[in-house]
């Protein structure tokens, strides 16, 4: 049998893992924190087991949420505009703003950018990059308010650190939280409103249990199973 690392006999001392053992948000928060030995900041991310199955419209789960406390990470916005709507999105703190050009760097696989944005007139344009955006998570959509007229306010939206949500295949939904640095009150209360908007993005197909299972990681450390009644309270609406 191989020997532990330090690392790993370190957080095998501090988190305790048994097959029913499950954790208080804050109090994992507060253990990744002690056993986080990498020379950059980590993001905190959740995993939420979903009881639903994607494959049918009516079991779907998406949308964006607002961190009441950033994600800390810089996020690049790219936004397909023209006119007053490009003037207005590159005022907001847009890093790439245009159309046709714009369209033929993605299509050549030139996307240096983390989230999409586009007004509703350009959506003819943006819809046959499908097959190079979709694939990514970048195709604009309504839902996620990345498709709107009010580009400022969707790239203000993006830099102050919105999430995107939406299911996999397997019912599982990711999401990246903020920076380990950050306190751990303030990635409470961001678990808190991504669990608010889970809880309201339940969708009408869904039956029996929503929320399967829940856990919480840094980007190197292990992942700690959340306690499901605690998990529903710090998404219960403030």
């Amino acid at each position: 049998m191989s020997k532990l690392s330090k690392r790993a006999r370190n957080i095998a001392k501090t988190i305790p893992q048994g097959q029913d053992t499950t954790w208080a948000v804050k109090d994992a928060i507060e253990s990744l924190k002690k056993v986080s030995a990498v020379k950059f900041d980590e993001t905190l991310e959740i995993a939420l087991r979903l009881g639903v199955d994607p494959r049918h419209a009516d079991q779907q789960v998406r949308g964006t949420v607002q961190m009441p406390h950033g994600t800390g990470k810089d996020v690049r916005v790219a936004v397909f505009a023209q006119g007053d709507d490009a003037k207005a999105a590159q005022k907001a703190g847009a890093d790439l703003v245009g159309a046709d050009d714009l369209a033929a760097r993605v299509q050549e696989g030139d996307m240096p950018f983390d989230r999409c944005i586009a007004t509703p007139d350009m959506m003819v344009l943006v819809g046959k990059l499908g097959r190079v955006l979709g694939p990514r998570g970048l195709m604009p959509n309504p839902k996620l308010g990345t498709v709107t007229k009010d580009v400022a306010e969707a790239v203000r939206a993006a830099k102050a650190g919105s999430v995107n949500f939406r299911t996999d295949k397997a019912g599982v939904i990711h999401g990246g939280l903020g920076k380990l640095s950050a306190s751990a009150d303030a990635l409470s209360d961001n678990v808190g409103a991504f669990m608010q908007a889970i809880i309201k993005a339940k969708p009408s197909g869904a039956k029996g249990n929503y929320i399967l299972s829940a856990s919480l990681s840094s980007t190197m450390g292990p992942g700690m199973a959340l306690d499901l009644a605690g998990l529903h309270a710090s998404g219960s609406p403030k």
